[in-house]
């Protein structure tokens, strides 16, 4: 009997990385907020209820990750998710995506009407 060969070492751990990537309670949220389509910090501050520095520092951690990429236009950087897999993932654990919404009291261009 021939057992199979397993996955590459470095496969599990890249893996690992991704869920503990979604394992936090505010990234996840600040994910299936970009599910919705592209947002600027301000926005995901009135979604989320927390400070910019928060809001900036999850956001780095999932830039450097490569999960989601900025866009600036004009004053103004929107993120969007550009890893495919975690958007599956996020799926999967959440459901299909809920339509974009906007949030009284937010700034953002979407949020006012002005639309991105």
């Amino acid at each position: 009997m021939q057992i199979p060969m397993s996955k590459n070492p470095t496969q599990y751990t890249q893996s690992a990385a991704v869920f503990q990537l979604l394992a936090h309670p505010a990234r996840l949220h600040i994910l299936d907020e970009l599910r919705r389509g592209p947002a600027c910090v301000c926005h995901l501050q009135a979604v989320l209820g927390r400070p910019q520095a928060y809001i900036s520092q999850q956001l780095r951690v999932l830039r450097e990750a490569d999960v989601v990429v900025d866009e600036k236009d004009g004053l103004n950087v929107y993120y969007r998710i550009a890893d495919r897999r975690s958007l599956r993932l996020l799926e999967e654990i959440l459901g299909e995506a809920q339509p974009a919404r906007r949030v009284e009291g937010c700034p953002c261009p979407h949020c006012t009407g002005q639309e991105v």
